[in-house]
């Protein structure tokens, strides 16, 4: 059964693509032409969005999981359904935690495919809901090889354009546990990254090719996707990985899961509604500061823990992937169960105006 939301007008579907969606899309462009024309910019200063996801959007975005089911369900936060989602933490978490300590690389791997899945699960929803008009009648297949290549860019774009930065970054998290990267030199060969190159293409094109047939005006539905999809994947071949996945995270991915978390919340809901965002904002600040704060306490915790730590900048952005892997396993099996509650994989939705739900 689909769940209801709390969005109780068209408004609140303007307001988040004029506070979320287009103040993003003009980032990237913005960055993308820069650096495209010969940008360069100091090593420290590509860490910056991943620090400041420690406490905007980025690790806050999902520190509201525990209410997710009971405002699925339509009624007030109870014990049971709280407790459901901390278990699921506990014992996701906790086997990503022990496979990063007993097989580091296999955990690297494991991160970059979970992390396909699930950002390119939020751009599918992104795109249904806070969208342009028309996608509705996508099928399964059109909208699963949508969700491959939109979660493909981030991840495998970066290896196809920048393998070197790449595989410091993979070597830096293996490193943390006494593993070496370099037992995985396939994965950075040329040939290895034409075929993911390769792959991508033939997704791109079999995404086209099947959605052109699923949607009523073909092309001309699919152009606005067409065009924001070559605009991430410039932005990926031209800005430095670390910089642009950090951007990517920080005011992409998380903003757009925010926003669907307060359009599950009736305040929050009614004040974008009613051309709030600030308060709706406040109060998602508000829900997810508790486990933003424990989160930040495990991160220190873990920086205690990983056998050869260092205050080096790659050593410390290592330290925040490894927790970030760990919380992205649980968080992306909720996000799975909004999708289905929220019919994310159902033909047909209504356009963005008529809307009933996120």
């Amino acid at each position: 059964m689909r769940a209801k939301a709390s969005d109780r007008g068209p408004g609140a579907y303007p307001a988040v693509r004029d506070a979320v969606v287009w103040p993003s899309r003009a980032v990237v462009l913005l960055l993308t032409l820069a650096f495209a024309a010969g940008l360069r910019v100091p090593g420290w200063i590509q860490y910056l969005p991943f620090a400041a996801s420690l406490v905007f959007f980025g690790l806050p975005h999902g520190a509201v999981d525990h209410l997710v089911p009971s405002r699925l369900a339509g009624r007030d936060a109870d014990g049971r359904s709280v407790l459901a989602v901390v278990l699921l933490y506990l014992v996701l978490s906790g086997l990503c935690l022990a496979l990063w300590f007993t097989a580091p690389i296999t955990a690297f791997v494991l991160f970059v495919g979970v992390t396909v899945f699930h950002w390119g699960a939020g751009d599918l929803h992104a795109l249904l809901f806070f969208g342009p008009d028309g996608l509705s009648g996508m099928g399964r297949a059109s909208r699963a090889l949508l969700l491959v290549l939109r979660g493909g860019l981030p991840m495998l774009v970066p290896l196809l354009f920048f393998p070197d930065a790449y595989r410091g970054v993979a070597t830096a998290a293996a490193g943390l546990f006494g593993a070496d990267a370099t037992a995985l030199p396939a994965v950075f060969s040329a040939g290895f990254r034409l075929a993911v190159g390769g792959a991508l293409a033939v997704v791109a094109f079999l995404f086209l090719l099947r959605a052109a047939g699923d949607l009523a005006g073909g092309g001309r539905t699919l152009l606005p996707v067409a065009l924001e999809t070559s605009l991430l994947f410039a932005f990926f071949a031209a800005v430095p990985p670390v910089l642009a996945v950090g951007l990517y995270f920080t005011l992409w991915h998380a903003p757009r899961h925010v926003a669907r978390l307060v359009l599950l919340d009736p305040a929050g809901a009614d004040h974008l509604r009613t051309g709030r965002p600030g308060r709706a904002l406040a109060r998602f600040a508000r829900d997810a500061a508790p486990l933003t704060a424990l989160a930040l306490a495990l991160l220190a915790g873990l920086y205690l823990a990983v056998p050869r730590a260092s205050e080096a900048p790659g050593s410390l952005l290592a330290v925040y992937l490894v927790l970030v892997s760990a919380l992205t396993l649980p968080h992306a099996s909720l996000v799975t169960y909004m999708d289905g509650r929220q019919g994310v994989w159902e033909r047909g939705l209504s356009s963005p105006g008529d809307r009933s739900g996120p």
